[in-house]
Parts: C-alpha cells; sequence; structure tokens
C-alpha cells in the first residue's frame, strides 16, 4: 500500500459543537484516530490527512496519535473529490495503490480495510469502491452493477430512477485505487451539481466510461461503514463500537455482569477471569488482571490492577492497585496512587502521590498525599497528611508496622519511624524515633458545672441536673434527736 488518504477537513456543522468533528472521542479514541488505527496495518508508506474546519486542533491532535502522517490544507471545502485532488498534489511523486476514506467512520474495522485491498489486488480493478446491504438506503448512494456484477455507477438518490431507489447496495465512502488514474480522473471531475462540489464518487463513473476496470467490494458488516453526523449518531456509533468491546472481552472470558451499564474502551486490556460489575467504566490504558473483580459504580482512567485485587465504587485515575488489594467503597486514588499487594485503602479516603507498602491499610475518612508507607502500617481513621504549606508540597514518610491514632495531622515533612505509634489526635509536627510513642495534644480540663452555669434553662443543663447524682442519704437527715 503506497498510501492512505483520510478526508478530515469537513465543519460537521450538524454536530452543533465548536469541536471539529473528527475529533470527537468515543471508545478511547477520536473518529479519526480510530480511522487511522483501522489503516495502520496496512503499513502504508505515506499517510495524508486533508484538514480544514478547525485545522489547528486537528492538526495539533494528528501530532500526538499519528506525528508520521502528513496534514495538508484543503483552504476551501469544495467536496470530496477536491479534497482528495489536495492530497494527492501535496505527494506528487506518489504511485501504486492509495486508499481513501472519511475521517468520520469510526466503526471501520482493519479486517474490512485488508479485505477491500485485497479484492481489489485479487481483480486487477483500477478502483475499487466498499459497499455496504442496508435495510434502509434513504439518503445514501446506490451502487448500480451489470449483469457480471461489476460496478457501473453510484447513483445518489436524488439523481436515481424509482429501480434504482430500490436498491439496497450503497456507497460506503472508502475506496482503493491506483494512485495515477485516480489523480488524472480527478482532473476531469466537473461541479455540475446542486452543491458546486466535486464528488469523489465522479472518478468511479469517469473511469468506467473510460472503460477501465472498476469494482466493489461488500462489508461482511455494514455497521463498520456507519458514518457520524451529529450528536444522535454519536451516541449510537459509541453503543456499538462499546458492544464490540465487551462481546470480544466475555469471548476471551471475562465476566460482564451488565453489558448495558458497563463501558470499556478499546484502548483497555482485561485478563480472562476478571469480573467488571454493573457500572463500570475501563478507560484509556487501563491494565486490569485476572480474578480481578472492579465495580459496581467504578471509573478507572490509565489505571493497573492487580491479581485477585477488588475495587469497588472508586474513582481512579493514573493509579496502580497490586495484586490482592481491596480499595472502597468511596474511594479516590489520584495520579501517583501506588497500592502494594494486599494493601487496603476503605471508605471515603483520598490519595496522591502515595505509596502503600505490603498488607498495609488506610481503611476510612482520610487525606493521603505526597507519602510514603512501609508495610504492615495502620493508618488510623480521619488521619490528614499535610502536605501543602501554600507554596510548595512536602513529602511524608511513615515507616513499616507503625500505628497511628485516628484524627492524626502529619504536618510534612515528617517521618514516623518503623514500629512506632502516634497518639489519637495528635498533630505530628516533629519526627517520630522507631518505637516511640508520639504525643502531640494538649491536656484534657474538665470545667464542672459549666453547663448548669453558662446554659441555664437548656434541655442540656436539665439533663445534667437530672444525671447529677445526690448527695449520701446520711447527708440529707437531720440530726438524731
Amino acid at each position: 500500500m503506497s498510501a492512505v488518504v483520510v478526508l478530515a477537513a469537513g465543519q460537521g456543522s450538524r454536530m452543533r459543537s465548536g469541536t471539529p468533528k473528527v475529533l470527537h472521542p468515543l471508545g478511547g479514541r477520536s473518529m479519526l484516530g480510530h480511522v487511522l488505527a483501522a489503516a495502520a496495518p496496512l503499513g502504508a508508506e505515506q499517510t495524508v490527512v486533508v484538514v480544514g474546519s478547525g485545522r489547528e486542533a486537528v492538526t495539533a491532535h494528528l501530532a500526538q496519535i499519528a506525528p508520521l502522517a502528513l496534514p495538508v490544507v484543503q483552504e476551501q471545502q469544495n467536496g470530496s473529490g477536491h479534497a482528495a485532488a489536495v492530497a494527492l498534489d501535496a505527494v506528487p511523486g506518489l504511485s501504486g495503490a492509495v486508499l481513501i476514506v472519511n475521517g468520520d467512520a469510526p466503526l471501520l474495522r482493519t479486517s474490512t480495510v485488508q479485505a477491500l485491498v485485497e479484492a481489489h489486488r485479487a481483480a486487477g480493478d483500477l478502483l475499487t469502491v466498499l459497499t455496504a446491504t442496508v435495510p434502509d438506503p434513504t439518503g445514501l448512494g446506490r451502487i448500480v452493477r451489470d449483469e457480471q456484477g461489476r460496478v457501473t455507477a453510484i447513483v445518489e438518490e436524488r439523481d436515481a430512477t424509482d429501480e434504482q431507489r430500490a436498491i439496497t447496495e450503497v456507497n460506503a465512502g472508502v475506496y482503493v485505487g491506483d494512485a495515477a488514474s485516480v489523480r488524472e480522473a480527478l482532473t476531469r471531475v466537473g461541479a455540475a451539481n446542486d452543491q458546486g462540489e466535486q464528488y469523489l464518487t465522479d472518478v468511479l463513473g469517469l473511469l468506467v466510461g473510460d472503460g477501465r476496470p472498476v469494482g466493489g467490494h461488500r462489508a461482511a458488516d455494514a455497521a463498520d461503514t456507519l458514518g457520524c453526523n451529529d450528536q444522535r449518531e454519536l451516541a449510537a456509533r459509541r453503543r456499538t463500537l462499546n458492544d464490540r468491546v465487551l462481546d470480544d472481552l466475555m469471548r476471551a472470558g471475562v465476566t460482564v455482569v451488565d453489558p448495558d451499564t458497563t463501558w470499556v474502551d478499546v484502548t483497555v486490556e482485561v485478563a480472562a477471569d476478571a469480573v467488571l460489575q454493573p457500572g463500570t467504566q475501563l478507560l484509556g490504558a487501563t491494565v486490569v488482571a485476572t480474578g480481578a473483580v472492579v465495580g459496581p459504580d467504578t471509573t478507572l482512567t490509565d489505571c493497573e490492577v492487580g491479581e485477585g485485587a477488588r475495587v469497588v465504587r472508586t474513582h481512579a485515575e493514573l493509579a496502580v492497585v497490586g495484586p490482592d488489594v481491596s480499595v472502597g467503597p468511596f474511594a479516590y486514588l489520584r495520579p501517583g496512587t501506588r497500592l502494594a499487594r494486599g494493601s487496603k485503602v476503605g471508605t471515603f479516603v483520598e490519595t496522591k502521590n502515595a505509596s502503600l507498602g505490603e498488607g498495609s491499610k488506610i481503611p476510612h475518612l482520610s487525606y493521603v498525599g505526597d507519602a510514603t508507607i512501609g508495610e504492615g502500617t495502620n493508618i488510623g481513621a480521619a488521619t490528614v497528611f499535610v502536605n501543602y504549606d501554600g507554596v510548595a508540597k512536602h513529602h511524608t514518610t511513615i515507616g513499616s508496622h507503625a500505628r497511628t491514632g485516628a484524627d492524626n495531622m502529619f504536618v510534612a515533612p515528617v517521618t514516623v519511624g518503623d514500629g512506632a505509634y502516634t497518639a489519637a489526635g495528635s498533630v505530628i509536627t516533629d519526627d517520630v524515633p522507631a518505637g516511640a510513642m508520639g504525643v502531640a495534644r494538649a491536656k484534657q480540663r474538665n470545667v464542672a458545672g459549666w453547663v448548669g452555669r453558662r446554659r441555664p434553662g437548656t434541655p442540656a443543663a436539665d439533663a445534667a441536673a437530672a444525671s447529677s447524682t445526690p448527695p449520701p442519704a446520711d447527708d440529707q437527715q437531720g440530726p438524731q434527736s
């Protein structure tokens, strides 16, 4: 394959969005990203992407996902034929087969594109168009074939006869052809139509008129050819793509309890015998190992989940959850969190840039940021790692087999040694040596009778009076006669 040309210059006005049409995301990639991923295994010598509307954003995105691709600007959007001509003019020395595909076909699969290319080569045609058979062809260009089954024309619905409108085989908008022949035919494409644009479909008609060999290849799955023109269609394509991903996972041995509420990006890896509970979203480069249970109601972005781990009702990003770790419910793992084997992050715990050693626990109601915690340590409830002084972040280190009390504050930078304890309610500002008890709290003082004096007549004062211990019986009697 000499080249792949992706037509991505359209405005996409029906999307009603400031985001360029081909940059709308689904399944972990942009629409453009999906098209490029489908074509990448062809090993084309050159990939050309025609940009126009929103060119700055599209070009910047292209630099991230396909830095070797060549962006070419179509200054005025004068139709698909004009876009293809602009692309081929940018690579004047191109020869051999070129694949031309629209940038808004996110369901296109590599297998479909490869089958099209193979059919083109086997038939020896100058141009082969991808087609699809659909139940409702309304609004789509019809594929007209002769008695031998060869494609003779692509007829738009407005130009079709009643007989042609009954045809259910339609143009999928993907072509593979000889670069020189396509280039020459494009010079003859006119713009005598309602839109005043040059259409790529006219290339096929010109080659047929020249008596040149032209063919058509039907896609095995018509869904592969579906475009995306508005937000409703985008939602439908997301559902189709997600169904495909989940179907592949389940066939590979992953348990998906409720596919209707489970969303997994195409870039995610899930091993056999993992379980995805309802309401789970696995996004980006997330990897889930065998035996892990994720969900319900969990969103993981660019995370790693080890074997046998359980992550329940959790939101996590750029976190590493080791084997046999327990997370949640209602936990928030922020970037830089690393949880070693058998550790635990419990209910209403937030972590950030924190490393938790093997078997260590942060059971509940705590914030742990910029910290290293050794193995076998327990962090008491309602603990806060005070890591920010208003200007810079500072680090806290808690050793192995330490026990920190409830309602502690560790004011970084500070270190608590191995085997050390800290008392409940302490604000730890100085290092605690190994094996020591850190106590940093004021001594309790009880002010007797305060409520009765300061809050007389209140329910609290009445309750206090009623619960007061009466004096001994002898003290209540007068002198003995």
